[in-house]
């Protein structure tokens, strides 16, 4: 589902310096995971501007839009399927709590996405100031599933709590790449993210959501006074 808000200029400003600052951490000889969304799109640009300059890195890529604006920034895209790990994750995030725990899911691909950040050495996230929340929960819970079970999965997830909406592409189904369906689910304020992640993760044929709480190493927020670097260790601590 494409994002129905424009971000302003400001806001595209933050995020970019943001961006800047992750792909910094990049050396050469990494591969690096790249996510999908407007975040990235800018990271994307970054290194494309670093390779240009010398760096020599390969990329995987999340989904096939992402891996689309990597080679149009001249960075060297590798298959996922025969790589068992990679050296750093970045992406972006829909909502960010104070423990670096997070909703992901707006663009479509979380399923990829969190296969590889489950896979990487290292994950950070680029976000601006307006995703940082105190609590999960603000917005919608991206879930990927079967669409063989798609009636099943938002019977169950409504038994859980939440409001339970089939995302569209116009007037057919929002497919993935793996051409499954996305359904969007409003939870409202989420009390226990480990306990829902779990009864999730055990409905049969919900094949990913979107509620990312280990996977986070670092976080580099783009705030009006300047970037803010958040890391696990001193959670809601910039240095």
């Amino acid at each position: 589902m494409a994002n129905c808000l424009q971000d302003s200029d400001d806001v595209v400003a933050l995020k970019r310096a943001a961006a800047h600052a992750a792909v910094a951490e990049i050396e050469s000889g990494m591969l690096v995971g790249l996510g999908t969304g407007t975040t990235v799109s800018l990271a994307i640009a970054a290194l494309g501007e670093r390779v240009l300059a010398g760096l020599r890195i390969d990329i995987v890529a999340t989904s096939r839009i992402t891996a689309l604006q990597a080679r149009a920034a001249g960075l060297s895209v590798l298959a996922f399927d025969t790589r068992a790990g990679v050296d750093l994750a970045i992406d972006g995030a829909d909502e960010l709590d104070p423990d670096l725990r997070a909703i992901k899911g707006r663009g479509g691909a979380m399923l990829r996405e969190k296969i590889v950040a489950a896979a990487a050495a290292r994950m950070v996230v680029i976000v601006d100031a307006s995703k940082e929340v105190t609590a999960l929960g603000r917005g919608l819970l991206p879930i990927e599933t079967l669409p063989f079970a798609a009636g099943f999965v938002s019977r169950r997830i409504e038994r859980l709590g939440a409001a339970v909406s089939l995302r569209m592409a116009g007037s057919a189904p929002f497919l993935t790449d793996q051409r499954n369906i996305v359904l969007d689910c409003r939870f409202g304020v989420i009390g226990d993210c480990e306990g829902l992640a779990q009864a999730l993760s055990a409905i049969p044929g919900m094949l990913g959501h979107g509620l990312f709480l280990d996977e986070i190493d670092a976080a580099y927020v783009g705030r009006k006074d300047g970037i803010a670097r958040l890391t696990r260790s001193a959670p809601g601590a910039a240095s």
